[in-house]
């Protein structure tokens, strides 16, 4: 069967022209590092940070596929919570946006095809979420796979944002090996839902996506809050593909390491260049990358141009390729002890950190239990050690190795609890993306605005599913009105840091002259 028939987006008459999207400034790119080297052969560390701007009434829309779990140990409460999570969703979306829902239990069922968000199609999908039963087997790969043909078989893909947000509770015990399936440039959002769901499944799902991540979804009453974070980072991607190149400058410098979390890395050794794909990037989101270079040694004091940084997005259906940025560096006859700044230690112990997570998981998983929580004292210890202990981060990172060690006091509750903790963890801080876990509220780490706004919605939202909800639209509008240069302020950064550039280097040029 071919799904090919998704919907048409038809605008109303009455909603006016869709604005033109700006395509320039959609990122800021910043870069931390020591100004200065010695003149002997070193290494020197420059933090790159690529930040999305602010969300507008210009976004790509949305093909949205929810592929929801309805075996038999879903039936009663669950499917209840799934329903209202849903409901949320669906009262979330704007007529740009498109939602088909797929379901699995032994086998796959589209229960419908890529629907345009109207009033009534947000009655019929409504009508078919309240409808759900759950009965049968578990086969993730069925649903997985479904969820897939729905979106390349789309006959409407243009510059449209996709998601696959997949939830289950058990583990799967029909079809083949879902952490098998090829799911190619689509972001799928993995959901392990009660204390009996398989972690290491649905987070190899999300790791063989880009951009994907897995929320553990402990508590049966936080659904609606963790699809509600997922979904605030859809509705607000503001640019797509997005890569980012570093290059050496021929014998000042050489690449050793970029850090970059899980996202895919191609090294081209005749360039001498590192590119990383991020895939789409959220508003206000942040993709921290460290390269470690090596500078040769140098006879005698002077500047040099030791890497050279751009990047690349679409947005809109358009392409735009920021221009080369240089980092300079004066070599001097400096101590070779120079201490690095502050916000990159700080990185550097969030690297170290989830880490040290990684391997005490890995003992858990060996039943090494009491080598794994000397693991995340350790890594406790050294948190003391951090110089910026006032920097937000600091402080979640030592809640989440606290939450962590109460999940490892005995191999029964690490086997229901510490594990999917310790896996959300990991794609957590691999995509440098939010992904919930333990009670959703507490642990922050790499939420948006948006999801902050959302989180309150959803709790309302369950509290009393029969409560208006804001739609997109509407949060747009109040982000506007709160901040209205914001849709144009990406693109004056943009420019005055080029023009900037521009007098550097003509600077430059005369300097050389003279």
């Amino acid at each position: 069967m071919i799904f090919n028939d998704d919907d048409k987006i038809l605008i109303p008459q009455d909603s006016g022209p869709r604005p033109t999207p700006i395509v320039v400034g959609r990122v800021q790119l910043i870069s931390r590092n020591n100004n200065t080297a010695p003149l002997q052969e070193s290494k020197f560390k420059v933090m790159l940070e690529l930040t999305g701007g602010d969300s507008s009434n210009d976004r790509p829309g949305l093909d949205l596929v929810a592929v929801l779990d309805v075996s038999g140990s879903m039936a009663g409460d669950k499917i209840e919570k799934v329903k209202t999570a849903m409901l949320f969703v669906i009262k979330k979306l704007s007529p740009i946006d498109r939602l088909s829902v797929v379901t699995f239990s032994a086998d796959a069922n589209r229960l419908c095809p890529l629907r345009q968000i109207t009033e009534n199609s947000q009655k019929d999908l409504e009508k078919l979420i309240n409808g759900l039963n759950a009965d049968g087997a578990t086969n993730i790969t069925a649903g997985l796979q479904t969820g897939l043909k729905v979106l390349s078989d789309r006959s409407l893909s243009g510059g449209r944002v996709v998601g696959i947000m997949l939830m289950s509770d058990g583990e799967q015990n029909a079809g083949g090996d879902a952490a098998q399936v090829p799911v190619g440039n689509v972001p799928v959002y993995t959901f392990g839902f009660g204390i009996n769901h398989e972690p290491r499944v649905l987070k190899a799902i999300a790791h063989n996506s880009i951009g994907g991540t897995f929320s553990d979804v402990q508590d049966t009453n936080n659904l609606s809050k963790a699809f509600s974070q997922c979904l605030a980072g859809l509705l607000t991607v503001v640019v797509q593909d997005l890569k980012l190149t570093v290059t050496r400058c021929k014998d000042e410098s050489t690449i050793e390491q970029v850090s970059a979390g899980s996202y895919p890395q191609f090294k081209d050794d005749d360039a001498g260049s590192v590119t990383v794909t991020f895939g789409d990037l959220y508003s206000k989101e942040v993709r921290t990358v460290i390269v470690d270079l090596l500078l040769p040694e140098v006879s005698k004091e002077r500047g040099a141009e030791v890497l050279e940084i751009t990047y690349l997005y679409s947005t809109g259906g358009k392409l735009f390729e920021a221009p080369p940025a240089i980092i300079n560096v004066r070599r001097s006859g400096m101590s070779p002890d120079q201490q690095e700044m502050p916000e990159v230690l700080t990185e550097e112990t969030r690297l170290r950190t989830a880490r040290m997570i990684k391997e005490a998981r890995v003992m858990a998983d060996d039943s090494k239990l009491d080598d794994a929580r000397d693991k995340l004292v350790e890594a406790q210890n050294l948190l003391e050690d951090v110089l910026d202990e006032s920097n937000p981060l600091v402080e979640m990172l030592r809640s989440e190795l606290q939450q962590l060690l109460k999940l490892m006091k005995s191999q029964e509750i690490y086997e229901k609890q510490g594990r999917p903790f310790a896996l959300s963890s990991e794609t957590c801080h691999d995509r440098q993306r939010f992904a919930s876990r333990g009670d959703v509220e507490s642990l922050r780490l790499y939420a948006t605005p948006r999801m902050d706004k959302y989180l309150e919605q959803a709790k309302s939202f369950e509290e009393d599913p029969s409560k208006p909800l804001p739609s997109v639209d509407e949060d747009v509008k109040e982000e506007l009105a709160a901040n209205p240069i914001a849709p144009i302020a990406g693109a004056i950064t943009f420019y005055i840091h080029a023009a900037i550039q521009s007098l550097q280097a003509i600077e430059k040029v005369i300097n050389r002259g003279l």
